[in-house]
């Protein structure tokens, strides 16, 4: 039977070659094995453990290792960052049941030489053998922070530039740590108090996030009964915040531009009470059946799903509003997505801001007079936030920033004047995660 570190170490070789979500090739690989629900857990934490502290893991280890880590065979690397990860991370595995077991994945996958390889590195690492400090020392600000908290030096750099250090470190601390779950409770099924009065709730560990009909929680299985049912949605509070600056009235016409996974659509009609029409866009069909299927369970009848390249659709009737929700780097969920900060590169951010553009300026065209387009996404770099704001403002003098904060809870809003955007940071509120939002307005028709 494959151990849950065999299993660990199958996903973490698959992420090798595949452009795959973790997330994804390990329900899959989870789904198939035999594994119990202990060993299945331990095979999760291993997995998002190795991949969030790679860069922390391959420093220790290269101290050790008396040949070039980078030329070592990826199999041999996993199977000695699954060791340390394991011994300086998880206190109630004992070392040496951390060293054994990785000496046995090595032996099998690559024979008795490299085992006793693996063995001699991970008997020589312990807690107290490790001084990152001293280690550190002699480092420049963004290298010894992009090892203490293991991502690439040059996002911590773009990042430092961008916020400054005192905010960068708390941001690196916050994707490291393992998320909250955020819910949504459904006002067209219950209220907030009548869902924790339920006995199958209220006695459940959950914290308020300070937006009305959202909390976090450590917990998913306990209210994984009410997700099915669809009086709550699993939705982090940062992503409400597009929603509620939209505000869409009841009985409005919105178009929701990227629409899959589906969470914006389903949260505006929530607030519009179900009343209205929100037409929910993607290219994919089988994203757009999930949409529909998650509709149906929380009672919702006003969204439409539409197949179609964003690029390029036009609505029958000229929304009212429209939720540009745009695919983005995604740095801003690094804390959710453990192995984003290792695919990302400043080019793929480049052909972002590309691809964002060309959606704003359809969603221009698209939108009716006075209509107000909300541009969002689950970014913090400047390029696809602000600056991508700046720029489309500049080619579209028909727009103008709305200051109207919508349903925006007031200390959400940013401290020194209020200009239509919301810039969240990773963890500067309790729960929350990375993103931005802007408001804007059409004024007149385009020419």
């Amino acid at each position: 039977m494959i151990t849950a570190r065999e299993t660990a170490l199958n996903v973490l070789q698959s992420l090798e070659t595949r452009k795959q979500r973790s997330d994804q090739v390990l329900h899959r690989t989870l789904q198939q094995s035999a594994l119990n629900r202990i060993d299945r857990a331990l095979a999760t934490g291993l997995v998002n453990g190795v991949l969030r502290y790679r860069l922390q893991l391959d420093f220790i280890i290269s101290r050790y290792y008396h040949h070039k880590l980078e030329k070592a065979a990826p199999v041999l690397k996993n199977i000695l960052r699954l060791g340390v990860y394991q011994i300086l991370f998880l206190d109630k595995v004992p070392d040496w049941a951390a060293v054994n077991e990785c000496v046995k994945l090595a032996r099998k996958y690559k024979g008795d030489r490299m085992s006793k390889l693996v063995n001699g590195v991970l008997r020589k690492i312990t807690p107290e053998s490790i001084n990152l400090d001293e280690w550190l020392n002699e480092k420049e600000p963004a290298a010894k922070l992009a090892i203490r908290y293991s991502h690439p030096e040059w996002l911590v750099e773009r990042w430092i530039a961008a916020f400054g250090l005192e905010k960068t470190e708390p941001l690196l601390i916050y994707n490291n740590q393992f998320p909250l779950f955020g819910f949504r409770v459904n006002p067209l099924k219950t209220s907030q108090d009548q869902f924790f009065s339920d006995p199958a709730f209220s006695a459940a560990v959950h914290e308020e996030c300070g937006i009305e009909n959202f909390f976090l929680s450590k917990e998913f299985n306990t209210f994984e009964p009410a997700v099915t049912d669809g009086r709550l949605t699993v939705q982090n509070p940062t992503q409400a915040l597009a929603c509620l600056l939209l505000n869409p009235a009841p009985g409005s016409v919105v178009l929701d531009l990227c629409a899959a996974p589906g969470g914006k659509s389903t949260f505006m009609a929530e607030l519009m009470q179900n009343n209205g029409s929100i037409t929910s866009l993607d290219l994919y069909d089988q994203k757009l059946l999930k949409i529909t299927t998650h509709a149906e369970a929380l009672g919702i009848t006003i969204i439409k799903p539409a197949n179609g390249d964003a690029r390029l659709f036009t609505p029958d009737t000229p929304p009212d509003a429209i939720l540009l929700d745009a695919p983005c780097s995604g740095t801003g969920v690094v804390g959710r997505r453990a192995e984003l900060r290792w695919k990302l590169t400043p080019e793929t951010i480049q052909e972002l801001v590309r691809l964002q553009q060309e959606l704003l300026d359809h969603a221009a065209e698209l939108l009716d007079k006075n209509g107000v387009l909300v541009y969002a996404t689950c970014s913090i770099e400047p390029e696809e936030n602000a600056l991508q704001v700046e720029a489309f403002l500049q080619r579209h003098p028909d727009f103008t920033i709305d200051t109207e904060r919508g349903k925006v809870p007031e200390h959400l809003l940013p401290e020194s004047g209020f200009s239509g955007s919301i810039l969240t940071l990773p963890g500067e509120y309790s729960g929350f995660d990375g993103g931005f939002c802007q408001r804007m307005r059409k004024t007149a028709k385009s020419e």
